[in-house]
């Protein structure tokens, strides 16, 4: 009996090599669904007891961290935070609203809940740049011009603010055009421009107007600033021109690029 032939044997491997057939997929039975279910359902009940109806999750100490001079007693009793909650229900953002609202001193503060059992208040307190007195007390101004304390001593190395408008003239001009909230806030803006050395001999921030402003340094010499504008220009003019003229007693840098000194 004759073999096959060549073209007979080139269908058989054409055949034998073609793609194998496609698997069933199996699919999963009742009872396996159901159980996967249960578990999951079980899983979602543990968690939901575990952060909320759990020992183990529950709020029992609040730490306060970046005070200077508020103290950590002072911050969790304005904070109020619920110890003995579930850690998880804690209205962070209420606390923060109750925190600014109660400790004006304080500019942010992050509230951050710490695992299992801890709330923690990293706190940002204002730094004062300008001092205004208040009868026998300081009101301190931080470097956005708010009025955020009232303190009976003066911080050492803040110089006060003097707001000194005549009644007539361009300053009683310029102070109903600005208003005094507004001049507090350039004599901010110049008291942050001020030279680092310059500044620690700065006993005073004058406001006549809006572009009168001078320094009273603690040895009697005075600086005319002028506005706020042009402040780093200023500064470094102001710098310059105090090495040129050490024993002057008066600087003007109003037009830093015309500065003037005088007196000996």
């Amino acid at each position: 009996m004759a073999g096959p032939t060549t073209a007979e044997r080139g269908e058989r491997q054409q055949e034998s090599s073609g793609p194998p057939p496609a698997r069933r997929l199996r699919v999963p039975r009742p009872r396996t669904i159901i159980i996967f279910a249960v578990a999951l359902v079980l899983l979602g009940a543990g968690g939901v007891w575990l952060l909320y109806g759990s020992q183990w999750t529950r709020v029992e100490r609040v730490s306060v961290s970046g005070t200077r001079v508020l103290t950590p007693e002072q911050v969790r009793e304005a904070a109020q935070v619920p110890v003995g909650a579930p850690l998880i229900s804690v209205d962070t953002d209420a606390i923060e609203t109750r925190l600014a609202r109660k400790l004006p001193r304080i500019d942010s503060v992050d509230v951050v809940r710490s695992w299992p059992h801890g709330i923690g208040l990293k706190v940002v307190e204002r730094t004062p740049v300008l001092l205004v007195q208040k009868g026998g007390n300081f009101v301190e101004v931080d470097d956005e011009g708010v009025r955020f304390a009232t303190v009976s001593r003066a911080p050492k190395g803040v110089p006060a603010l003097e707001l000194a408008p005549s009644s007539s003239g361009s300053s009683a001009a310029s102070l109903r055009r600005f208003g005094e909230d507004r001049l507090v806030r350039e004599a901010v803006r110049v008291a942050g421009a001020i030279p680092a050395a310059v500044a620690r001999e700065t006993e005073a921030v004058k406001v006549r107007s809006f572009d009168d402003i001078s320094l009273e340094l603690g040895d009697g010499r005075t600086v005319a600033w002028g506005s706020g504008e042009k402040g780093f220009a200023k500064a470094r003019t102001l710098t310059a021109l105090m090495k040129a003229a050490p024993d002057a007693r008066h600087f003007d840098v109003s037009v830093p690029t015309a500065p003037a000194s005088s007196g000996s």
